[in-house]
């Protein structure tokens, strides 16, 4: 739209094949693309170096383990956490169970991650209250003193407005 193109990533030279049916117990470590239609029990892992290194995991393949590879390309199943230093592309039937590191994502409807979201230049990501941080006792005490005053007032026009809805208007004759 408006004369710009969507950049896709390029498919790698695929240099290692793991078909549907075949099933690998151990970690893999590779070069270039890995495409997997089987099923991996183990990590896997390309050169940090590698910048171009991609997994492709179709809809038939299945990962059990942890993935860290610069650019990742999904449409099957990982259980563990995926760490891209690139890009990351979830098709539709992509399902990760676990934490998901990316510098780039790209998530299509359908796809699900059951997890958290990293972005890659995050050090410390935010944690929320119900992460088990709470505000510090001081602060706390701070901020219920400010709403003391606010809440006396709104108690104050709650019983004003009670007292005005209870006197009762004089009854209508026929």
């Amino acid at each position: 739209m408006f004369g710009k193109k969507k950049h896709k990533l390029r498919a790698p030279k695929i240099s290692t094949v793991i078909g549907s049916g075949t099933e690998i117990r151990g970690d893999i470590q590779f070069t270039d693309g890995l495409h997997v239609d089987g099923v991996i029990k183990g990590d896997v892992i390309s050169d940090p170096q590698d910048q171009s290194a991609t997994l492709t995991l179709s809809e038939l393949g299945t990962i059990q383990g942890n993935v860290r590879v610069a650019n990742v390309m999904l449409n099957g199943t990982v259980v563990g956490d995926v760490v891209a230093s690139n890009r990351v592309e979830l098709a539709p039937k992509a399902r990760i169970t676990g934490t998901l590191t990316y510098a780039m994502l790209e998530m299509a409807m359908g796809a699900e991650v059951n997890g958290k979201l990293i972005h890659a230049g995050e050090k410390d990501p935010l944690k929320l209250e119900f992460d088990g941080n709470k505000p510090a006792p001081e602060a706390e005490s701070k901020t219920e003193e400010a709403s003391k005053p606010a809440a006396k007032a709104d108690d104050e026009k709650t019983d004003v407005a009670k007292r005005q809805t209870t006197k009762t208007a004089p009854a209508a004759t026929e």
